[in-house]
């Protein structure tokens, strides 16, 4: 990410590469373009985080991973959903939303005039 821009909490790269995969399997480096380009510029994962997410999501069997030929013609990982990636992916949005409920509840609070 950019300077000016937010940290990501921890475990949203993970919910948002899972996003990302359960569109259609996908190498790293088309992960982390398409991420960007659907956020519109907003994350910009570098590879020293997105890597080890993936390897991360791998361990935990949310993703399986598969070397192919990519659309360069070089051999790349593909990463995919596991089934119980999908039922974390669908948990962690719920719980995403649910954050942001509550968040937009306290900042929508009026204040008190002094």
């Amino acid at each position: 990410m950019s300077e000016g821009q937010i940290e990501l909490l921890r475990g949203t790269l993970d919910m948002l590469v899972l996003k990302v995969v359960a569109l259609g399997p996908s190498h790293g480096y088309a992960i982390a373009q398409r991420l960007q380009q659907i956020s519109k510029d907003f994350f910009r994962v570098h590879q020293g985080s997105l890597y080890p997410a993936l390897h991360r999501l791998e361990d935990r069997r949310w993703l399986q991973a598969e070397w192919k030929e990519s659309e360069t013609g070089r051999e790349a990982k593909f990463y995919s959903l596991t089934k119980k990636g999908r039922r974390q992916m669908d948990a962690e949005v719920v719980n995403w939303e649910r954050l942001c409920n509550a968040v937009g509840l306290v900042l929508r609070t009026p204040e008190k005039e002094s």
